[in-house]
């Protein structure tokens, strides 16, 4: 099989502008989630690993290496991981393939490495440039959080089209940190979710 895997890192983007992609695929998959969130760890990541272990799948096409992660520890594994089952991996911006003709290619796992450690750079530097920013617009006499007067209840909160996510994946079974994880939100908002959700019946 020749399989499309594409990311988007919010619940509200679509995909779309992957549509400009007309080649032929046998599948194509599409994870909402952040880049942060480990490549085995995502729905769809998961189920294309499962295919590349039974044999089915030959060839992996990405529109680039950050849409398999942006750690680059996690990048390589599972870069390694795909090598183990012999697929080959394509990166459409870079023309770049793992195994050309079915054979490695030699400077794959340099560049790799390499672009997988900018992806992770340029990461940092948006959480530094955000958090710099917050830090000024505080020292001007901005407010962070809820503002003043709010009055939110806490079943109004249980309605909340994210709460009800975090909600249905607790109910699944799954940890704090992976929820955390998988919609990018705090620890301590899931664990407010949770104890809401127990104490109004959402949580058995």
């Amino acid at each position: 099989m020749r399989i499309k895997y594409n990311r988007v890192s919010t619940l509200q983007q679509t995909g779309e502008r992957f549509t400009a992609d007309t080649e032929k695929y046998d599948l194509v998959l599409l994870d909402k989630v952040s880049g942060k969130v480990s490549f085995i760890d995502r729905p769809e990541g998961k189920k294309l690993f499962d295919l590349a272990k039974s044999g089915e799948v030959k060839e992996i096409v990405v529109e680039e290496l950050s849409r398999l992660g942006r750690n680059t520890g996690d990048v390589v594994r599972t870069l390694e991981k795909f090598e183990e089952f012999h697929v080959n991996i394509v990166i459409k911006n870079l023309g770049l393939q793992s195994r050309p003709l079915g054979e490695k290619n030699p400077i794959w796992p340099m560049i790799t490495a390499v672009l997988s450690s900018m992806y992770q750079m340029e990461l940092e530097n948006i959480k530094e440039r955000t958090s710099v920013g917050r830090q000024v617009y505080v020292q001007n006499g901005g407010t962070l959080g809820r503002p003043v007067g709010s009055n939110e209840t806490e079943k109004d909160y249980l309605e909340k089209p994210m709460t009800k996510k975090i909600v249905s994946k607790i109910l699944e079974g799954r940890s704090v940190i992976e929820i955390s994880k998988l919609y990018e939100c705090s620890s301590s908002t899931v664990t407010k979710a949770r104890k809401l959700g127990k104490k109004h019946g959402r949580i058995v």
